[in-house]
């Protein structure tokens, strides 16, 4: 199983970004999916997840803000960032879900997860 993240980039508060999570090697519409943060000196946090059925789940700092989707067809999850704030600033992980067919609602703890990509880069200017 592999995660490619990428769409990070340096953008002024206020602005947008959209985040792309590419995955191979798992039936993707089975497993529910999710996106990480890490800040400097920071644990990671949850931020949202949306399950094999589309239902999403977001961290309270983020709602109204970020929206998390998916392209099945093309195994590739997405999170559009807008009104974005310097306390964005962070490296941006997804991953799976451990087993498939989790709820987004309850299963969107870090032991919640697996399979991590790299992470991408989100630095917001003040």
């Amino acid at each position: 199983v592999q995660l490619q993240a990428s769409g990070g980039g340096l953008v002024q508060a206020g602005g947008s970004l959209r985040l792309s999570c590419a995955a191979s090697g798992r039936t993707f519409s089975n497993y529910g999916m999710g996106w990480f943060r890490q800040a400097p000196g920071k644990e990671r946090e949850f931020v949202a997840a949306i399950s094999w059925s589309g239902r999403t789940n977001y961290v309270d700092s983020v709602k109204g803000r970020f929206t998390i989707s998916r392209d099945n067809a093309n195994n590739t999850m997405y999170l559009q960032m807008n009104s974005l704030k310097p306390e964005d600033t962070a490296v941006y992980y997804c991953a799976f879900h451990i087993r498939p067919y989790l709820s987004a609602t309850v299963a969107r703890e870090r032991k919640d997860f697996g399979s991590w990509g790299q992470g991408t880069l989100v630095t917001v200017s003040s």
